[in-house]
């Protein structure tokens, strides 16, 4: 008995995270509104779609260098010898490094974990490439780490377990700060971002 197709298509879009059953109906019925020709669509929407899903798993693989995704066998930010070499930000995603590189203020190298240490889900060191890690930081001779992984529970056990996993090295092990976001008012603020505020606080002047 076959599919219905737009079943389908909405269970397959209903796969991917943050898309609820809504959402992924929404989707799909715009998809089928832009894409038959019946309804006026135009149906190189759909093929271009299909075309961008197979190329990515096609051609996108995982940097040798700093194991972000990349379309080559060494990342576009690896190969930019303007980088400064001696600097290394350690993130849980390649999302995360096109947040940070995004934002301009970050001049060094990334590292990308795909993942936080999490022993209930079978996450350990192995997992995550550590070895991998700090045997760039001796080959590059990195000055500071930069630990830049989620401000929860499973991002800063990793964040301590790195810090400790390099304590004996030359570099510096630095851990991004957090707290109130730019806007933010104190008394819509969270007790647990408050208090990391608080016990992250500076010197002014």
């Amino acid at each position: 008995m076959s599919v219905d197709p737009i079943k389908r298509l909405i269970a397959e879009l209903g796969r991917l995270p943050g898309v609820g059953e809504r959402s992924a109906a929404r989707l799909a019925y715009y998809i089928i509104k832009r894409s038959c020709p019946d309804l006026g669509g135009d149906v190189r929407l759909a093929h271009d779609l299909a075309d961008a899903l197979l190329r990515v798993t096609e051609t996108v693989g995982i940097c040798e260098e700093c194991r972000d995704i990349a379309t080559s066998s060494v990342c576009k930010i690896c190969g930019d010898m303007g980088r400064d070499r001696k600097m290394l930000c350690v993130v849980e995603s390649p999302a995360d490094v096109r947040a940070i590189h995004g934002c301009g203020a970050y001049p060094g190298l990334y590292h990308v974990l795909h993942g936080a240490l999490s022993p209930l889900d079978g996450v350990g060191p192995e997992q995550l490439g550590l070895s991998q890690l700090v045997a760039r930081v001796q080959t590059l001779g990195v000055q500071e780490v930069i630990l830049a992984t989620d401000a929860d529970m499973e991002g800063d056990t990793t964040a301590q377990y790195l810090a400790e996993l390099l304590r004996n090295s030359s570099c510096r092990v630095t851990r991004i700060a957090s707290g109130i976001p730019t806007g933010g008012e104190l008394e819509y603020t969270d007790a647990v971002t408050l208090g990391r505020a608080l016990r992250e606080r500076r010197v002014m002047g």
